[in-house]
């Protein structure tokens, strides 16, 4: 479980086929910022880019550790094929402060960057998500970009189904996080926001509650 308060921004400097086959994933090696894996343990989750992954191994002195991405995780995230800068969260400790919203770690979906541009001191960006994420979103609700939880300033619907939403980046962001290096036409991962998806189920057709009966 995160909050979606990134507390590092690092560095994917090597990715490696785990076979040699289309079914196998990558094995990345991340470098973190100095002093960032004290307290890490091997098998501690830490969300990369906003999916959870599994520390396989690491150095402390060096900063450095490696996790294995699987096939299917590939195909459904954007960012995690290659090398750059990344986004990094430890997973949320029980007497931690929930500072943003909770975050499971798992996307939903990938969004289009559509516009990206300063506006005043702050960046307007706007993402274009899925049809199937469209009902997830709303004014003034969370949503999960990369891994950096962010407040939805408007939703626009689409004729095709999909859904533009714009988002506010203050300077600090800007500054502690990945996004800055956005543009339009960039890919990101979302995660829509929990409490969101388990009552779009209880209203659903098919997840109704069920009646008491006498």
């Amino acid at each position: 479980m995160f909050t979606g308060i990134i507390t590092g921004v690092g560095q994917i400097t090597e990715s490696q086929p785990l076979g040699d086959q289309p079914s196998h994933g990558r094995r990345l090696t991340i470098q973190a910022p100095a002093g960032y894996l004290e307290g890490v343990g091997l098998g501690d989750s830490i969300a990369i880019n906003g999916a959870c992954m599994t520390v396989t191994t690491f150095d402390v002195a060096a900063s450095r550790f490696t996790i294995d991405v699987s096939a299917e995780s590939l195909a459904r995230t954007v960012g995690l094929a290659g090398t750059g800068r990344i986004n990094l969260e430890q997973a949320l400790r029980s007497h931690d402060r929930l500072g943003g919203h909770i975050v499971t770690g798992h996307v939903d979906g990938v969004g289009d960057v559509t516009v990206f541009e300063p506006v005043g001191e702050s960046w307007l960006l706007r993402i274009r998500a899925p049809q199937a994420l469209a009902r997830f979103l709303a004014y003034k609700g969370s949503i999960t970009v990369n891994g950096v939880s962010l407040t939805v300033n408007r939703v626009h619907d689409a004729r095709d189904g999909s859904t533009e939403f714009d988002i506010n980046l203050i300077p600090h962001t800007i500054e502690n996080t990945a996004l800055g290096e956005l543009q339009a036409g960039s890919q990101v991962n979302l995660e829509v926001d929990l409490i969101a998806r388990y009552v779009e189920r209880m209203l659903g057709a098919e997840g109704k509650l069920p009646t008491t009966q006498p």
